[in-house]
């Protein structure tokens, strides 16, 4: 079947840029993914206003789940368009898709595909979207469906199964834990804080004043803070 020719809109003159990049998918990094925006940008004359990231989130987690995005939405002004380097980043399940799409239109914005699959306003266009938004959630499952396969195979073979906690270590049989002796000091650190009666989040800031990241050099979380926490109860 062939889709009839239905001319693209023509990009506002500001833009709010959204990059999220999950944990199983190393195809399109951040860089990447900003430097298919700033081309967009640059080919269609429209100024980029703010740039907003999700890491490690994945395209099915809520909005709750996915500050970026959250915060690229309530940068959005009416006229302006909300810009991915792809459909798949802004979401990855045909539901969430639909309502955020629901939500910038109400705005008074647009989305807008940096590689320009699924842009404009004509019924194809609509449609091309609706297809992008189910192969991307096809994708995610199969996804999925692989992992789960690898992690029960390796459990038939007696291997360990799962990540490593913050403190930890694997031993030397490749499957128990034991403590990380340098690593456990973020442990007693959340632990003290925590006796000392401090919120997650003021344990967070604690944490990232005194130094200590995740082991990708990131900020710990007050999400990782009560993981610790819950797990040192257990």
């Amino acid at each position: 079947m062939v889709l009839p020719m239905h001319a693209q809109a023509q990009p506002n003159t500001n833009a709010v840029a959204y990059i999220r990049v999950s944990t199983d998918e190393q195809h399109l990094g951040p860089e990447a993914q900003r430097a298919a925006i700033e081309a967009w940008a640059d080919r269609q004359g429209v100024q980029v206003v703010a740039w907003h990231v999700d890491h490690g989130v994945s395209g099915a987690a809520p909005l709750d789940k996915r500050p970026g995005l959250a915060a690229a939405l309530d940068d959005l002004q009416a006229g302006a368009d909300l810009v991915v380097a792809k459909r798949d980043r802004l979401a990855r399940d045909t539901l969430a898709a639909a309502m955020l799409e629901r939500l910038v239109e109400r705005a008074g914005a647009r989305i807008v595909a940096a590689d320009g699959v699924g842009n404009g306003d004509g019924p194809e266009a609509r449609l091309m979207r609706r297809m992008v938004d189910a192969f991307a959630e096809y994708e995610r499952e199969i996804i999925r469906a692989r992992t789960r396969s690898a992690m029960a195979a390796k459990a038939r073979r007696g291997e360990r199964v799962g990540g490593v906690p913050v403190g930890y270590r694997v031993s030397a049989d490749g499957v128990t834990l034991e403590r990380d002796p340098a690593e456990f000091r973020i442990v007693a650190a959340v632990l003290q804080a925590r006796r000392a009666g401090m919120t997650l989040r003021a344990i967070s800031d604690e944490l990232t004043a005194a130094g200590y990241t995740t082991r990708k050099g990131g900020k710990i979380s007050h999400t990782q803070v009560r993981r610790i926490l819950q797990r040192e109860a257990a």
